[in-house]
């Protein structure tokens, strides 16, 4: 089944509105547009030069970053979208308020959407897979972000050796996975509905910074690292991409449990994901696949942002497993 069939058989039993199915069809073709600028230019362009810019948390960006999110916009002109909140950008970017939109959503109608324009693109140049996550949220009060377990739909794109999309929308009971027919240049349902398993014996986290962790995850880890002999009775493998989004694909395709939380560094102890822009859609998608996703003892998707740019630590993935971890924070 192709995404566009899927979106109209959604619209047609009342799971979603017009509104949201345009925005996801725009979405997909801005991805479709990102996915072909990757394979033409993106290692040249990647290391030709940074854009002498930096994002609103001070981190160079990269040219393809600032592409990825102008054509994402482009996009999204025209719809019913009435901001876009961008990890890029220090403030919310306001559109054309619907005005000449391809649905007749009136303003009570109206959405936004909040995006990482092009996750991990410092991997580009090493042709490792990156992606674009996106978050659609209601527009009540002007562009202030809610709380996860609002959002209207979640989802990602991996721009990798196959594009794909992982979508979930509020009313879906599991999400989908989609992958991009080059040929025809459109998104065709993969498999069944996500469920990631309960239990796993594979984790991803950066462990160059063991050294720096709070308390609880090095006690998860050296119970990980005892292997069948430790309190979890069997070995793991670690797997670690340094991409959220191919880390996460993995997760949703096979199983696993991702961490990346605060430590004693400077600037990191309150995490470093941005809680809108990757946290939250992430941890949406999680739920809806049967896992859990949390900041070390509290659900990601209870959090209510503070600012556009909140960071926050996140640990998601095989429900079981993050037990283990809630645990020993609520020991500690």
């Amino acid at each position: 089944m192709r995404l566009d069939d899927y979106l109209t058989n959604r619209c047609d039993d009342g799971r979603i509105s017009l509104t949201e199915a345009t925005v996801m069809r725009k979405l997909a073709a801005s991805a479709i547009s990102i996915s072909r600028l990757i394979r033409v230019s993106g290692i040249e362009a990647d290391l030709a030069a940074e854009t002498g810019g930096a994002n609103s948390d001070g981190d160079d960006q990269k040219a393809l970053d600032v592409l990825a999110e102008e054509m994402i916009i482009d996009h999204l002109k025209h719809t019913a979208t009435a901001y876009v909140l961008s990890e890029e950008q220090d403030a919310p970017i306001a559109l054309s308020s619907g005005e000449g939109s391809e649905t007749t959503a009136s303003q009570n109608d109206q959405i936004m959407v909040a995006i990482d324009p092009l996750d991990g693109s410092s991997n580009i140049a090493v042709n490792v897979t990156v992606g674009t996550i996106f978050s659609i949220m209601p527009c009540d009060n002007g562009p202030i972000p809610c709380r996860g377990r609002d959002q209207l739909a979640a989802g990602f794109f991996t721009y990798g050796p196959q594009t794909t999309l992982i979508l979930a929308f509020a009313k879906d009971a599991a999400p989908q996975c989609f992958v991009l027919d080059e040929g025809d240049e459109h998104f065709v349902a993969m498999g069944d509905p996500v469920r990631i398993p309960d239990h796993s014996n594979e984790y991803a986290i950066n462990a160059a910074y063991a050294e720096h962790w709070f308390l609880p995850v090095k006690s998860w880890m050296a119970e990980v690292l005892a292997g069948k002999d430790g309190a979890y009775g069997k070995d793991f493998r670690m797997r670690w991409v340094g991409s959220m989004v191919a880390d996460a694909w993995r997760i949703f395709r096979r199983g696993g449990t991702f961490l990346y939380p605060g430590d004693n560094r400077k600037g990191y102890e309150h995490g470093r994901l941005r809680l809108v822009y990757e946290a939250n859609p992430i941890s949406f998608l999680t739920e809806k696949a049967g896992g859990q996703a949390v900041n070390g003892s509290e659900r990601i998707l209870d959090l209510l942002p503070k600012d556009l740019h909140q960071r926050t630590p996140l640990v998601f993935g095989s429900a079981a497993e993050v037990d283990h971890l809630i645990a020993h924070h609520r020991d500690e």
